[in-house]
């Protein structure tokens, strides 16, 4: 799809971000856990995205489209800073949380997330925090659903060993 018009573009771009800007946020943040840093992604990300509009194929996947360059931001973000990445909830609790686990439960959770390289902390991130399905992580990720499934249960069961791992440590 190109744009003869270059304010035609700018619209429809601006349109359709503002539709997604809070889900973008929240996904950055959660790579980041800091508000600055988020919305620095989000504008970065925003920009990159916006030279690159006018060349898309087709808008039907903008969401898609975008949640990708936003995680792709975060993860180099994170790669150039060097710095442990904290994964935050914005209220909502995680599956363990909400059946009653305690402050260390919960701690060790998060301890586990930290120990995942980016990558595979994105799985988490689209599962448990975005709320994705398979299919639509599938189209974020840009591999096939089953790639994305065995993935996640690769990712899942490693964070298991993280955490019995870490029972044992505290013996």
């Amino acid at each position: 799809m190109r744009f003869n018009n270059i304010k035609l573009k700018e619209e429809q771009y601006s349109e359709k971000l503002g539709v997604i800007r809070d889900k973008l946020y929240r996904l950055a943040y959660c790579y980041v856990k800091n508000e600055q840093e988020a919305l620095d992604i989000v504008s970065e990300a925003t920009y990159k995205g916006y030279l690159a509009y006018g060349k898309m194929q087709s808008v039907t996947y903008f969401d898609t489209w975008m949640s990708r360059i936003v995680i792709n931001t975060a993860i180099d973000h994170v790669r150039r800073n060097k710095r442990t990445v904290y994964i935050e909830d914005h209220g909502k609790e995680l599956a363990a949380t909400e059946r009653g686990a305690t402050l260390e439960e919960r701690m060790d959770l998060y301890d586990a997330l930290d120990r995942l390289v980016p990558e595979e902390r994105t799985y988490i991130i689209l599962k448990f925090f975005v709320n994705l399905p398979f299919r639509e992580m599938a189209q974020v990720l840009s591999l096939s659903e089953n790639t994305v499934k065995s993935k996640f249960y690769r990712i899942i069961k490693k964070l298991k060993h993280y955490l019995i791992e870490g029972e044992v440590d505290n013996v």
